[in-house]
């Protein structure tokens, strides 16, 4: 019987490490549509949330988004910030987001989202530098229950 334990347990020692070892690549959204049938393959981020900054005067600018069809942003989930450089410390930019949809959420509960177009109205609280960077925050979902990422999306101010 003490055999048969020994030769069991250098059996498994041989196994156990190249299972706990074995590593696959996270799915991309080519391999989406093969891991969940029936279900459309998510747009790329830029095809289902693109948007645009436009100056409006000195100091003020306009963040405006064009959704794609069936597909939202979370007004919770946005956030304007400015640094001066890269690395620099964050400094607050004023945001007058416009009211959402209010809607239940698979995800959030109760939210307030965007569909089709949305104008966000910023105002810098300070004077940006040469090398000033607006970060952009967002996030958002397909109608069909895909959600992306939360998104960073920096964007270089020119003074």
């Amino acid at each position: 019987m003490r055999i048969t334990q020994l030769f069991l347990m250098i059996l498994l020692s041989w196994f156990i490490p190249a299972v706990g070892l074995a590593q696959t690549d996270p799915p991309t959204f080519r391999d989406f549509s093969t891991l969940t049938p029936g279900l459309p393959t998510p747009l790329a981020l830029e095809q289902a949330f693109p948007f645009y900054v436009s100056i409006v005067s000195p100091g003020k600018m306009r963040v405006t988004w064009n959704l794609a069809d069936g597909h939202y942003l979370y007004r919770h989930a946005f956030d304007f910030s400015m640094q001066q450089n890269e690395g620099s410390e964050s400094i607050t930019v004023d945001a007058k987001i416009p009211d959402g949809l209010k809607k239940t959420d698979q995800f959030f509960g109760q939210i307030e989202a965007y569909y089709t177009r949305v104008s966000i109205e910023l105002s810098l609280t300070t004077v940006p530098g040469p090398d000033a960077i607006l970060m952009i925050e967002y996030q958002g979902c397909a109608d069909w229950g895909f959600c992306y990422p939360p998104q960073q999306s920096p964007f270089q101010l020119v003074p």
